[in-house]
């Protein structure tokens, strides 16, 4: 069956039923709390683009190859006088670059140029709805991409980056000086359809992506270069919230979690229900037939992010999983980190790993070890693997990781660098030394936020020795708000 786009876009009703909000009568004091010290720095309002800066070495010295540029999207802007979001997932994208050349680090940032930032520009206002914030009736959302934040993920096709959002197109942008171009329309038929924020690459270089709407999922495959090669829309056993997925080299891999949309709704949580006792659903999918199917069942945890998974010989399937209990985050921990007071609720996610076995069984480990973004080695994507690098440090409470630490799955070991509270530490990537092949000859680059010092930091460990701390910082001269997802091109 093949859906009309309509059946992919945002209830109008929902805009229009909408009238003067609760956002526009807390904006003055919301615009006030961007100002406060501490962690509320995550959520910083930036005012325009951030021009080029050379970033000041301040530890350590450049590892030698080390050559590129890490591209990191996430919200930038929250507020305005006229109303402001109310939800750390709704704020207008701000895409950056880190980019390491002969030892030098710089740091520029410049706002994805979308229909809804130029709306809200104009009004001076956040009108437009989202995963938590309500919007009102004067947004102006006939489509999908009227609503595209741009604001969640980033993926190297070409000389572009695209910035990616959950419930749109691909935002491309250029890769040399962060302009903003165009929408990508991957097939006219398919315009506006879901492309979602965490494509997996396949050994042979080929991307593959999901697009979620209820129980329907637009599957994609595209060729390197991000020109569509295929695109299938399939049926889902329920309409689960759904964020990541994973892949091997022969499979898809979709975990429906029991985070359930009963019902369409702006903004997007106020649709879905909480039902752990349907338990999760991982559905394996064939990539040469999308039609072979199997489904395994595990008792019920709420997640955002999976790392990448492999397939043994005997056909066991392995992948891990920054695992909670509950959504508490999604729903109100995030609407604290906006507000800038209060407590986050909830536990912070375990890292585990789920096994998913030739007869039909599957089983879930959940280590000690407090994670979340985690990620691997990209020589390694739907391949075997040991490790993965995930941030670490939460603590219940408390929002965002103070450090992050290396998961060896065969020893069953971590290994670890907290710097303390008086940082943020962001999503971290792998980038494989020159030359080397083992998992552990590779560099991981992050950022933080240095709270004390009020600045943004660029990282770099050695994979081998993280618990020996950066073998090189940079640190700009602003902060910019903490984010969500990026990418490593060398």
């Amino acid at each position: 069956m093949t859906p009309s786009r309509r059946s992919f876009l945002m209830g109008a009703a929902a805009l229009s039923a909408a009238v003067a909000t609760p956002e526009m009568v807390r904006a003055a004091a919301a615009l006030d709390v961007a100002a406060q010290a501490d962690w509320t720095l995550a959520t910083r309002d930036v005012e325009g683009d951030l021009p080029r800066q050379t970033m000041r070495l301040i530890h350590g010295r450049a590892p030698a190859g080390l050559e590129g540029a890490l591209f990191r999207n996430g919200p930038g802007r929250f507020r305005r006088p006229g109303g402001s979001v109310t939800h750390w997932f709704d704020g207008d994208g701000l895409m950056r670059a880190f980019r390491i050349h002969d030892g030098q680090a710089t740091l520029e940032a410049r706002f994805a140029d979308t229909p809804k930032r130029r709306v809200e520009t104009e009004l001076d206002a956040v009108v437009t709805p989202g995963f938590g914030t309500r919007g009102d009736a004067r947004a102006r959302v006939g489509s999908n991409d009227d609503a595209n934040a741009a604001n969640t993920a980033v993926m190297a096709a070409g000389n572009q980056i695209w910035a990616l959002w959950e419930g749109g197109s691909p935002l491309a942008m250029d890769g040399a000086d962060l302009s903003t171009r165009s929408f990508v329309t991957l097939r006219d038929d398919l315009r506006g359809m879901p492309f979602q924020a965490h494509p997996r690459r396949a050994p042979d270089g080929s991307i593959w992506n999901v697009g979620t709407a209820g129980d329907q999922a637009v599957i994609w495959r595209l060729n390197p270069d991000g020109g569509l090669k295929h695109a299938e829309i399939i049926r889902l056993p329920r309409a689960s919230y759904m964020h990541d997925f994973t892949a091997t080299d022969r499979h898809l891999i979709l975990v429906l979690q029991p985070w359930i949309q009963e019902r369409q709704a702006m903004p997007i949580i106020n649709g879905l229900v909480w039902r752990p006792e349907t338990g999760t659903q991982v559905m394996v999918l064939d990539k040469d037939d999308l039609t072979q199917r199997r489904i395994y069942d595990l008792p019920g945890f709420f997640h955002f992010h999976l790392g990448d998974a492999w397939a043994e010989r005997d056909g066991t399937i392995r992948f891990d999983v920054a695992a909670s209990g509950d959504p508490r985050f999604a729903v109100d921990g995030a609407r604290v980190l906006v507000e800038g007071h209060g407590v986050v609720p909830g536990d912070p996610a375990k890292l585990a790993l789920v096994t998913l076995r030739p007869d039909g069984k599957a089983d879930m480990l959940t280590t000690d070890a407090v994670g979340e973004f985690p990620k691997a080695d990209p020589r390694r994507l739907g391949l075997k693997r040991s490790l993965t690098v995930h941030t670490s440090g939460e603590t219940p409470g408390r929002p965002l990781p103070t450090g992050l630490a290396v998961q060896d799955w065969d020893s069953g070991r971590s290994h670890g660098f907290t710097f303390g509270l008086h940082q943020i530490v962001e999503e971290t990537v792998f980038v494989p030394k020159p030359g080397a092949t083992a998992e552990t000859d590779a560099w991981l680059v992050g950022p933080s936020v240095n709270l004390k010092a009020g600045r943004t930091e660029q990282h770099v460990f050695d994979a081998a020795h993280v618990e020996d701390g950066p073998v090189a910082t940079w640190q700009a001269d602003t902060a910019l708000p903490a984010v969500f997802h990026g990418t490593w091109v060398g």
